[in-house]
C-alpha cells in the first residue's frame, strides 16, 4: 500500500545545493584565509621602485642570488642572511620504518635536506 499524502505535503522544501555550498564556502573563507604569498617577480618589482632601478635589473639580481645561494648549499656550506636566518644541508642518516598500511618494516634510504634555522630578530619580528 502506499503512504498517505499528507507525509508528501508536510516535508519542507531543502534549501538549493549551490546555495548550501556557496554559503559554506564564504564561511570557510572567512575563517582560514590564507596569507598572501609573494614571488620574486613581486619583490623586483617593489625593489625598482624603492630604489628607482629598472624591473629587468632588479629580477637579474634576485635571480643571480638566488642562484648563488643554492650554488653554495650544493656544496654543503651554510647561507647566513643577516635578519633573516640560516640555510643549511642537513644529512638524514638510513633508518628502519614501518609500512603503515601492512606493518612490514622498511628501509628508508639516507637524505639530504634543507633547513632553514631564522635569526633572533625575525623571532622577534613575529
Amino acid at each position: 500500500m502506499r503512504a498517505p499524502a499528507a507525509s508528501k505535503t508536510s516535508k519542507k522544501a531543502a534549501p538549493a545545493k549551490g546555495a548550501t555550498k556557496a554559503a559554506a564556502k564564504a564561511a570557510s573563507t572567512k575563517v582560514a584565509a590564507k596569507p598572501a604569498t609573494i614571488t620574486l617577480t613581486q619583490m623586483a618589482k617593489e625593489l625598482s621602485e624603492a630604489h628607482q632601478m629598472p624591473r629587468k635589473q632588479t629580477t637579474s639580481l634576485l635571480s643571480d642570488l638566488t642562484s648563488m645561494i643554492q650554488k653554495h648549499l650544493k656544496k654543503g656550506a651554510k647561507v647566513r642572511i643577516g635578519g633573516l636566518g640560516t640555510l643549511q644541508v642537513r644529512k638524514r642518516p638510513a633508518r628502519m620504518g614501518r609500512n603503515p598500511a601492512t606493518g612490514e618494516p622498511i628501509r628508508i634510504k639516507a637524505s639530504k635536506k634543507i633547513a632553514f634555522r631564522p635569526a633572533k630578530e625575525l623571532k622577534q619580528l613575529l
